[in-house]
């Protein structure tokens, strides 16, 4: 007969207590009604309005009738966009209320541009918007917990690997504008680059998630100070020369800049060390330096960006050119919609669809997209506030800081504050692979913010102790 000591009894009690009193909870959470999505209702509708009424006036102004398809837009628009509405409020109910609506206005005033200067394009936008839709559903069915995804840390870069390289295969890749990135197989292009940068961004959180104490800890001492590690540096040298791998390879300047910015700020965030900004930024100034000197592309770049109206530079810097002066010529009010002459500059439904924007919705419609990426930006930084573990806080922080910075280099480079880096303004500028990827971003942030809301957090644990 086995002997069970007296307090046996007692432990075994208080474990059961404990155990009803959890399933008590999560039956409860689970009785508890999802909050209602009356607020996102309300914004998808303001962005309805807001998208038809600029399509209705940009189709007036450049063809003097309304325009014959408006309920087949109208429509189509509000179908795609009720349907994600729909899956969030099924699938993930308490996610943010932000994110969907001003990805949604953002989208539809870039459809509206494409669609004033090439009806062509803005019929393939539109099937990509759809696309992109099914991918939002999709996502939120099969991502149950971003956490998990921390299990695949080195899939998710081989993945992104595989797909860096995909465009330098030979028959497969494709050199557009001076830049090898697009893969083509049969009628379908894309850029797996937009892809990667997801699976890099999952990459580096859970990479700094593990290694969070020893990035930050400074155990290595010299004279009287402490510093971190020396070879704690080491993923930041491989990161930054990955950045001029990729450079010289592919031409990319603007995918480059997007890799480290991110590399760097993740590694801010996770330490909250300056001196990692500081050595960051030196290697930015050293590998400018030395791309403008030997890589061909970005020396053009530059150039073009430091002196554009020179007769040698002009040949090529005419599309920034163009751009500034139907910036120019918008002013605070702009043109209005459809009045624009903006039609001869180069790529102006992708690279330079800002310029388009700013002519016919002058200071003010730059304003209005400025403010919707702070908007999307914001949300998306709240969101990783509130994250319940490392992982997806980082993971949010890089997903988010993907668009602001994709939205500030391609914006400061059509307002010369930067050298153009030739990318697409995220969910304005047509893309089917940058809307693509940018709606997955939108789907991950908004399981993140479901799971915010939604998962119990474990009571405190006391000690019991007998004599």
């Amino acid at each position: 007969m086995k002997y069970f000591p007296p307090c046996y009894g007692y432990c075994w009690f208080v474990a059961k207590e404990a155990g009803l009193k959890q399933r008590r909870a999560e039956r409860l959470a689970q009785r508890t009604p999802s909050p209602g999505r009356s607020a996102e209702l309300v914004l998808m509708v303001l962005a309805w309005l807001i998208t038809t009424a600029f399509y209705v006036l940009a189709t007036l102004g450049a063809q003097n009738h309304i325009p014959q398809n408006l309920w087949i837009f109208l429509t189509f628009i509000v179908a795609i966009s009720l349907a994600m509405h729909v899956a969030i409020r099924v699938f993930a109910p308490r996610a943010s209320q932000i994110l969907l609506p001003v990805a949604t206005l953002l989208n539809g005033i870039g459809y509206v541009e494409i669609a004033r200067w090439d009806p062509a394009l803005a019929k393939d936008q539109a099937l990509w918007f759809l696309i992109s839709a099914a991918a939002v559903v999709g996502v939120l069915i099969t991502v149950r917990h971003v956490r998990d995804l921390d299990r695949y840390r080195y899939m998710t870069l081989s993945c992104a690997i595989l797909l860096l390289l995909l465009p330098l295969v030979p028959h497969v890749g494709e050199t557009i504008g001076g830049a090898r990135l697009w893969v083509h197989f049969g009628p379908l292009s894309f850029q797996p680059v937009e892809l990667a940068k997801i699976l890099l961004a999952f990459f580096f959180a859970s990479y700094f998630a593990a290694n969070r104490v020893l990035l930050s800890t400074p155990t290595q001492r010299i004279g009287r100070r402490l510093i971190v590690p020396p070879r704690t540096l080491l993923p930041i040298l491989v990161a930054w020369g990955c950045a001029l791998a990729i450079l010289g390879a592919e031409n990319d300047i603007g995918f480059a800049m997007l890799l480290f910015a991110l590399f760097i700020s993740l590694l801010w965030v996770t330490t909250g060390l300056k001196t990692y900004v500081v050595l960051g930024m030196g290697l930015f100034v050293g590998g400018a330096a030395v791309a403008a000197n030997y890589f061909t592309q970005v020396h053009f770049r530059i150039s073009d960006w430091l002196n554009p109206w020179t007769a040698q530079h002009m040949a090529i810097s005419y599309q920034i050119a163009y751009g500034w002066f139907s910036l120019a010529a918008g002013g605070v009010i702009g043109t209005g919609l459809g009045l624009g002459q903006s039609g001869t500059i180069p790529e102006l439904t992708s690279d330079m669809i800002f310029a388009a924007v700013g002519e016919e919705l002058g200071f003010i419609g730059i304003i209005l997209v400025l403010c919707l990426f702070v908007a999307f930006v914001g949300e998306g930084f709240r969101i990783a506030q509130r994250a319940h573990s490392d992982f997806v806080r980082l993971a949010a922080v890089a997903l988010t800081a993907i668009v602001g910075f994709q939205a500030f280099f391609i914006m400061a480079g059509v307002l010369r504050i930067l050298p153009f880096t030739g990318m697409v303004l995220p969910f304005v500028a047509y893309g089917g692979s940058s809307l693509f990827a940018n709606y997955i971003i939108v789907a991950v942030l908004l399981r993140i913010s479901d799971e915010n809301n939604s998962e119990l957090r474990g009571g405190e644990i006391q000690t019991i102790q007998f004599s």
